[in-house]
């Protein structure tokens, strides 16, 4: 089947993951209640089906709720070393964000430069808090200096905020958009976006509340103290970011996006597996007809993302010449 799509916002479940986490802190963030059932090779058919050539994989929430900060960096190897695996043993089908040992600064420095260095993972996967710290408290800038001295890529996914759901929904459908608007609030009010201007984020399901929140947030400028953290404006430094499609391709969500920022910053993701096939499927169909112009759209599904990963396009072109 012809293959063309690169999905950046696309999960994956180690079976080490999975058994130290286990099924409960995985299935009650989620929509259906379940975990979802994974293998490389479902990730591949869901794939082939949906005209999708590469995944850049990444870990969700609840991320490593493990005890201590030992225990916490040795399954974050075992995970990207996982990734980087289904890379090598499926030439130019996955790409990878690695995850960080957060909290623990050290062991996530000594972390990026594995992964960066020793397996070419494409860039670095955060939370959007840990522990209910958001990612521009300054106990995080050792982390951020070091990737913005790398240009590092950094991609950017919801997890349960400090506070319980209201009436005991699943996090997936409020408290996910809520504290992706959390930490970009966070980054951009502490000055981190205006300090660490080699980085590049990415933000999964179109920036949770921000399209609708930006003007509010840009009255803030009146104060000096949050106008000083924000040089360029808010409204300005919100459309530098980089946004995914994940759960967001309709005619609010991606409408409100579009007015915030440009198609070159906005990139497909489907969310697999922790959203089903039919919504990959159906986000592939909307997103045909919400952005009409054929050049926007190869935009959108590949180009923006082989733009930001040059490591990743590489590839594609040395599989291609493989296969002729």
């Amino acid at each position: 089947m012809f293959t063309y799509r690169v999905d950046t916002h696309h999960h994956f479940l180690p079976p080490a993951y999975v058994e130290a986490v286990g099924d409960r802190p995985i299935a009650r963030t989620l929509v259906s209640g379940r975990a979802p059932a994974w293998s490389p090779s479902h990730s591949i058919d869901a794939m082939d089906r949906n005209g999708i050539q590469t995944a850049v994989l990444s870990l969700s929430a609840p991320g490593f709720v493990c005890t201590d900060a030992a225990g916490t960096a040795k399954l974050c190897r075992v995970c990207n070393e996982y990734a980087a695996r289904m890379t090598r043993d499926h030439r130019g089908r996955f790409g990878s964000f690695a995850s960080l040992p957060l909290p623990d600064v050290d062991g996530s420095l000594r972390e990026i430069a594995y992964c960066l260095d020793v397996l070419g993972a494409e860039g670095i996967c955060l939370l959007s808090n840990y522990g209910g710290v958001y990612l521009g408290a300054s106990q995080f800038a050792p982390v951020l200096e070091e990737l913005d001295r790398r240009k590092a890529l950094i991609y950017v996914h919801p997890t349960e905020g400090p506070c319980e759901c209201v009436c005991g929904l699943p996090p997936a459908s409020l408290e996910f958009p809520f504290d992706t608007t959390r930490t970009i609030a966070s980054l951009m009010f502490s000055g981190s976006f205006a300090k660490y201007r080699n980085l590049r984020f990415i933000f999964s399901h179109a920036g949770g509340t921000i399209p609708f929140l930006a003007e509010r947030l840009a009255r803030l400028e009146a104060r000096p103290e949050y106008r000083e953290a924000v040089p360029d404006g808010v409204l300005q430094q919100l459309g530098k970011l980089y946004f995914d499609t994940a759960l967001s391709a309709n005619e609010l969500a991606l409408g409100a996006l579009l007015r915030l920022t440009s198609v070159d910053h906005v990139l497909f993701g489907s969310d697999y597996p922790h959203a089903p096939e039919m919504t990959m499927s159906r986000s592939i169909r909307c997103l045909s007809e919400l952005v009409p112009s054929p050049a926007d759209l190869e935009k959108v599904e590949r180009e923006n993302a082989l733009r930001l990963m040059p490591g990743l396009k590489a590839r594609q072109v040395a599989e291609r010449q493989v296969r002729v």
